[in-house]
């Protein structure tokens, strides 16, 4: 480390220092910096990889036992990072989504009508939702329009998707296209037909500073069954958001003389993590190997530029706070090991033979394969449209056993998504009588239509498929073996979406030490995940700790220093701190919310203490049952993991 990076961390308390350079009574008004470093798993900070994580974990507040939100997806957690609500109250149930109605049937961006599966990290797409959904389809205030409509400057930069939720509510079209937000957003697609435009401030300033008004192309092939993935980083749309960022946005803030409010979503290590090639075909090194270690060391390289731009503005480092979170954890995919010795035996999905899919192995889309052969209904790909004979739209039947297929079938859904039942028509409101939206880790499936009998059924037979790690139902359809109702998970809320019928998570475990590269279980964790990505690349959205524990962590004059956090915490509790922080109110219309952090800020009490948990759903007809463990303080929710599997004596439902 040379003098000038010493003297960075220093002044900004991440190394010991005599004098901190912020007041110790704070100002009236703080600046924010949020950064979230996407996928970013604990174990993966370290000197080496991760110096600048590091040294703010020892110098600023740890969160030692943190929490994604379940489902562990980006844009559910986006939604609570944006707004400190629960998923059931955001209604953003997995990044794969059914919207009952298919996507821009208003006209909006142009566009002809498209699915109703749609995969919403897209601008479009959020604009497209806030236009059916009263403008907001969070139906939550976020503390980025809370702090616009406070005098805040505002700015979201990053990942496409999780960046524009932080203020959602901009991208609602005018005239079936975007307006000009009054927050920056900067993403994959600015300076393209689908981005939010920018304002000519902004254009200006990029042009002044010599920064494209175009981002980069993301150039990561995720490679197939006979070609490795990518085995380089995403650097070079990490170094152009790091430069609009260091070199235009904050100079601009700096200039104006007010408070600011930054969210930098940097996309790696979970882009890299999911489209990695080091591991094609094999467990072990999985997403441990040197190209995602290059993403976690990308990320952090992001933060201490951010933190050296602090540095050189001694004003603005003594009024900033800085929190950092992860959306969620990671896990390597398997295709074909349900667990540490076993194959999947039990899926009717992985008996048939793919061009693209080895055989025995789980082909995207399994699960909606599995549940149309067990209900002996046809299944659609909504992602895919043909002509039929007349040149009328239809969706291509799946069909994976044929051995000859006509243009109008395939033998597995393209993505994954499926429509079981009905006509294969492409209709506003689907005519289909279940619809699973695929996410990777868990899936989401929807029925249209209530029906008691069809949701019990569905359930039960999920329930002897060796690839699942927990079932939960919507509570309108009572108790149901084997699983356990969503409101016990905070999935039942003011949502403005459709919830699905059953979440499935799929099973999840630990490589043994002696077959890894890493003694940590949660860093040698895999999981099944339904989804297009090879055995040995990366995914999330399971229930296992592994992608529940996320990074958490904060510095600044309103953070104590050098103070391990050991009481639960989660991403659903980052906007009402900050608010506090900074002196917002957060418009609700939910009521499952996070809570203030105080036991992290200075002055702040801890509280009295947590309760860890335990609750069983009612066992299956195989005995085996949906097991979660989560912790309870101040009324929220925290929680660890669910596996679906027989009790031990010893378990019994409560807290302690």
């Amino acid at each position: 480390m040379n003098a000038h990076s010493v003297a960075v961390l220093t002044s900004l308390g991440l190394l010991s220092s005599a004098q901190p350079i912020w007041a110790e009574e704070p100002p009236v008004r703080r600046n924010l910096v949020l950064f979230v470093a996407d996928g970013l798993r604990p174990g993966s900070i370290n000197e080496h990889d991760a110096p600048a994580m590091a040294r703010l974990q020892a110098q600023g507040v740890q969160f030692t036992n943190s929490h994604s939100l379940f489902p562990t997806f980006t844009t559910p957690n986006a939604a609570a990072i944006a707004t400190g609500h629960y998923v059931g109250d955001t209604g953003d149930f997995g990044n794969g989504v059914y919207t009952d109605y298919r996507l821009f049937n208003f006209g909006n961006f142009g566009r002809p009508p498209a699915t109703s599966t749609p995969f919403i990290e897209n601008d479009p797409i959020l604009g497209d939702l806030d236009d059916h959904f009263e403008g907001n389809y969070l139906g939550e205030g976020s503390l980025l329009a809370a702090a616009r409509a406070a005098g805040y400057s505002t700015a979201a930069i990053g990942k496409l998707g999780p960046v524009a939720i932080q203020d959602v509510g901009q991208l609602a079209p005018r005239d079936g296209k975007f307006a000009v937000p009054d927050t920056i957003i900067i993403d994959d697609s600015t300076g393209t037909p689908d981005g939010v435009p920018l304002s000519n401030e902004i254009t200006a300033a990029l042009k002044k500073a010599g920064v494209p008004l175009t981002v980069p192309v993301r150039v990561q092939p995720s490679g197939d069954q006979k070609v490795s993935g990518t085995r380089f980083a995403n650097t070079g749309q990490q170094v152009y958001f790091i430069e609009a960022t260091t070199r235009v946005v904050l100079p601009m803030f700096r200039d104006r003389h007010r408070p600011f409010a930054l969210v930098y979503w940097s996309r790696d290590p979970d882009g890299t993590q999911h489209n990695q090639g080091d591991s094609r075909g094999r467990l072990n090194p999985g997403i441990n190997g040197p190209t995602s270690r290059a993403a976690v060391k990308g990320a952090d390289e992001n933060l201490q530029q951010i933190l050296d731009y602090l540095y050189d503005n001694p004003e603005l480092a003594a009024n900033t706070d800085v929190v950092i979170t992860s959306d969620h954890g990671f896990a390597t995919i398997s295709k074909h090991e349900v667990n540490a010795t076993h194959q999947t035996t039990t899926s009717f999905a992985a008996q048939a033979h793919y061009d693209d899919v080895p055989m025995g192995y789980l082909p995207a889309g399994f699960l909606a394969i599995d549940l149309a052969e067990f209900l002996h209904a046809p299944l659609f790909d909504p992602d895919s449209v043909v002509k039929d004979a007349h040149g009328s739209p239809v969706y291509q039947l799946v069909r994976p056993m044929a051995t000859a297929l006509t243009p109008l079938e395939r033998q597995h859904p393209i993505l994954g998504n499926g429509l079981i039942g009905g006509s294969g028509r492409p209709l506003d409101h689907t005519d289909a009588n279940v619809v699973v939206a695929v996410n990777g880790g868990s899936d989401l499936i929807y029925l249209p239509q209530a029906d008691v009998g069809r949701v019990r059924a569905i359930v039960q037979f999920l329930a002897t498929q060796d690839y699942v790690g927990a079932l939960f139902v919507d509570d309108q359809y009572g108790e149901l073996p084997g699983a356990l109702p969503l409101s016990r998970i905070a999935l039942l809320g003011a949502s403005k979406l459709p919830r699905p019928a059953v979440v499935v998570s799929f099973t999840t475990f630990a490589l043994p030490a002696k077959e890894a590269s890493t003694r940590d279980p949660l860093l040698n964790a895999v999981q099944i995940a339904d989804t297009p990505l090879q055995e040995g690349q990366g995914m999330h959205g399971s229930f296992g700790r592994d992608n529940t524990f996320n990074v958490m962590a904060a510095v600044g004059p309103d953070f104590k220093t050098k103070y391990r956090d050991p009481f639960p915490v989660s991403n659903a509790d980052i906007a009402p701190t900050i608010a506090k922080l900074l002196g917002l109110s957060l418009t609700a219309r939910g009521s499952l919310t996070g809570r203030v952090l105080d036991e992290s800020l200075k002055g702040g009490t801890a509280p009295v203490r947590a309760q860890r948990c335990l609750t069983l759903s009612e066992p299956a007809a195989n005995g085996q049952r949906t097991i979660l463990t989560y912790q309870r303080l101040a009324d929220r929710l925290y929680l660890d993991q669910a596996e679906f599997r027989r009790a031990t004596e010893r378990e019994k439902e409560g807290c302690r």
